[in-house]
């Protein structure tokens, strides 16, 4: 029998960056029917679903964005992770805190309670195997969002949630997604002059994500395999996608951009677990390497890894038929081309989202958000299966990852991927 659910106890600014939304973002209409807040003294009413870290963190983010927000409601699996992030938002925005017990949601389908709750902006931040049910909810009820990445683990998740933004689209909601580069005013300034042209045509692309490890929240003998994995769901492919998709999506995004947001046609790869060996760690791989290949003869060279102790490094290294670049260096040629200011990412994503909002000029993220998740997930499978995979034969996949319903008992997730087996 499952166990019970655990209860643990500027304007010239935004017009400057607005050209971050465009790439990639498909164009919406305005649908007074859905009540935009056109006047700047309309309180909008905040939610979050997914309370750790990142989560906590984007609420912060939402509230330096836009003066008139309230914190309207939290949800999350687990009181403990609402009760923190309770804590951690009373000592940070203790002005636009308003959230009762009564709206603080737990469980499998707290998301809904939430959608529910009379918010207006649903910020999801929860594994991302639960965003394609949750970004559904929320526009079917009329629901702006901020969604982190990656938007799904498999391909029919992630493709549904292109289909909740085109919906979002023809009901005039801003759809804004958390991969923050695309929100970058430096990252911006260099992409402009490379996609103009400035190293001529792109040839290759070698995006690097070699960094250290994560976080991993231990075990207790009270809690089912559920909740351990649901605590832990960095290290469980179905809950995370793997590393590939949750971290390094971040370098695959900046690759898709530069390639026109337009994918690939094939991708082959390796990966494994040379640290990684103790069940602790779940059926994630510590490394990936793959190729992607464009049509026009551009590749990608993708290499990511979350192992202590070694050498680390994060860009992106971009060779054209005129020169070079390295996009977080803000370098061309060896040359910096931007030496300004630079606002965080984070904040700005939030700016932009409040902005599109109040303006009643929606902006929606949704194609590029999809595609560079699909990305990631190909090269995945390209590392777990050993094969050479073809674009318009993989997002035909109709295979899903995680258990066909929720309950506080025993989950067996699948084993370890081995290349050149099946499951």
């Amino acid at each position: 029998m499952a166990k019970q659910a655990p209860n643990s106890n500027r304007r010239e600014f935004i017009t400057n960056t607005t050209k971050i939304a465009a790439a990639g973002a498909i164009a919406a209409s305005t649908s007074p029917a859905f009540g935009f807040h056109n006047s700047v003294t309309d309180t909008l009413k905040i939610g979050l679903v997914g309370c750790g870290g990142r989560g906590t963190g984007a609420v912060v983010n939402a509230c330096k964005a836009d003066e008139n927000i309230q914190i309207h409601a939290l949800a999350d699996a687990f009181m403990d992770r609402i009760t923190e992030c309770h804590r951690v938002l009373n000592e940070q925005v203790p002005n636009k805190m308003l959230v009762p017990e009564e709206r603080m949601f737990t469980g499998f389908d707290c998301y809904q309670k939430l959608v529910d709750s009379g918010v207006d902006v649903v910020l999801l931040a929860t594994p991302p195997h639960f965003r394609p049910m949750q970004m559904k909810a929320a526009v079917e009820a009329g629901k702006h969002v901020f969604c982190e990445k990656p938007v799904g683990v498999d391909v029919p998740g992630t493709l549904s949630v292109l289909e909740s933004c085109k919906i979002a689209k023809e009901k005039g909601l801003s759809v804004v997604s958390g991969l923050c580069w695309r929100y970058d005013v430096g990252v911006n300034a260099v992409m402009d002059q490379l996609l103009n042209g400035e190293i001529g045509d792109i040839q290759t692309i070698q995006e690097n994500y070699l960094t250290g490890t994560l976080w991993h929240r231990g075990e207790d003998p009270e809690w089912s395999q559920m909740e351990y994995q649901l605590r832990n769901w960095l290290y469980y492919t179905w809950l995370s996608g793997d590393h590939i998709a949750e971290q390094h999506i971040h370098s695959l995004d900046k690759a898709m951009w530069l390639m026109g947001d337009k994918p690939p046609m094939t991708c082959y790869g390796t990966g494994g677990r040379l640290v990684r060996t103790n069940k602790k760690w779940g059926n994630v791989y510590d490394h990936f390497s793959s190729v992607f290949e464009w049509e026009n003869g551009a590749k990608v060279f993708s290499h990511c890894r979350q192992m202590a102790g070694c050498f680390n490094d994060v860009d992106d290294y971009v060779v054209g038929t005129k020169g070079n670049a390295q996009v977080l260096k803000f370098k061309i040629n060896g040359e910096k081309v931007f030496t300004g200011k630079k606002p965080s990412m984070y904040d700005v994503e939030h700016q932009e989202l409040f902005n599109s909002i109040r303006n009643g000029e929606p902006i929606n993220n949704g194609e590029y958000m999809v595609n560079s998740t699909l990305l990631s997930i190909m090269g995945r499978e390209a590392c777990y299966t050993g094969k050479k995979l073809k674009w318009d034969e993989f997002i035909k996949s109709e295979e899903k990852l995680g258990p066909k319903t929720y309950e506080w008992g025993d989950y067996e997730p699948l084993p370890v991927r081995k290349p050149g087996e099946s499951w």
